[in-house]
């Protein structure tokens, strides 16, 4: 059956960003990218009110039309290096404590992004390719918070190497909506679990991560100056609209008070060192330095003869480094 136009662009004005025409035209990947993505951070989502009447007419075009190599479009290929960045950023927040995490999990991770993008509309491209390329590149920058973008890099180059389209469908063999629903219920909340739970759970350190990684790409443009303060603008974009929504001064100044109570809030692995330490909860930084000192005095292995003091000593030595961790200068200024 034809897919219509006017449809496709009612679907996308009241679910675009949820990918409910994509669903409609049978693009799945797409319809799951734009989930995971919300309408591809939005820009993907304006950009299709000139894309949908193409779309449309790749579902209704005559099937045996021939199939050469697909050419190389720039915006699927940022689209690929973006989402694979993106994949990438939410398996270091989400899943960064499993073993062997840079060198299986994220390039893992990265290369389904890429591959996601690739995949969408009637291209795809070859899968084990793309994974290959990305657990070779990542031992290269291993424990880099940059890792990320040249995994992704490496994964787009090679998944526009080998593009493909998609094998033509046959009268009759469109599946039906529940089972495609079903997939993508499915990989929809293996994306958003882990990242959902560390959200949630480990509050302090997720907004640790990402002002780390805002902080090491506005350093990185040190030497132009001008590009550091556009950067930083489009960064600090979704708070600026955050504050004119609520009204902007007072409220600015609230979700502020609200940021330094989150920020404030002790881990489990704190909690610990707290512990260590024999401090409170309430403890402030000098505090912490006061009983750091009498403890590794007390422990110190030239001073305390017993068995157990080296170990206490370097327990002491790391619940120290984890408070000064927490009790860092803060960066969102």
């Amino acid at each position: 059956m034809a897919k219509s136009v006017m449809v496709a662009y009612f679907l996308w004005a009241v679910g675009g960003p949820l990918g409910l025409h994509h669903l409609y035209l049978g693009r799945d990947s797409h319809a799951l990218l734009w989930m995971l993505t919300i309408g591809g951070f939005g820009f993907g989502w304006v950009r299709e009110v000139f894309r949908i009447p193409a779309y449309v007419g790749e579902v209704n075009q005559d099937a045996e039309k021939e199939r050469r190599v697909p050419s190389v479009g720039p915006v699927r290929f940022a689209g690929q290096v973006c989402v694979g960045i993106y994949f990438g950023i939410v398996a270091v927040i989400g899943l960064n404590s499993l073993r062997f995490f840079y060198l299986i999990v994220l390039p893992l991770c990265v290369g389904a992004g890429v591959h996601l993008v690739s995949s969408i509309g009637q291209q795809t491209s070859d899968l084990q390719k793309t994974l290959t390329t990305c657990l070779i590149t990542s031992p290269i920058f291993y424990g880099s918070s940059f890792s990320p973008l040249p995994i992704s890099l490496a994964a787009s180059v090679t998944a526009a190497k080998h593009r493909r389209f998609k094998p033509p469908q046959t009268p009759g063999s469109t599946q039906e909506l529940g089972p495609r629903l079903y997939r993508l219920g499915l990989a929809w909340l293996a994306f958003s679990a882990p990242l959902g739970y560390c959200i949630f759970h480990n509050t302090t350190a997720t907004l640790y991560y990402l002002s780390d990684c805002f902080a090491a790409l506005l350093d990185f443009f040190w030497f132009l100056p001008w590009l550091r303060s556009v950067l930083e603008y489009i960064l600090l974009m979704p708070y600026r609209i955050l504050c004119v929504i609520t009204g902007g001064g007072y409220y600015e100044e609230a979700w502020r008070k609200v940021l330094d109570i989150l920020l404030k809030e002790y881990t489990e692995k704190e909690k610990e060192a707290l512990q260590v330490l024999s401090l409170e909860v309430e403890a402030s930084l000098e505090e912490i330095t006061r009983s750091y000192r009498e403890q590794a005095k007390k422990w110190h292995p030239d001073h305390n003869p017993s068995k157990d003091a080296e170990a206490m000593f370097v327990r002491v030595q790391e619940a120290y480094e984890v408070l000064l961790q927490h009790h860092r200068p803060q960066r969102f200024k």
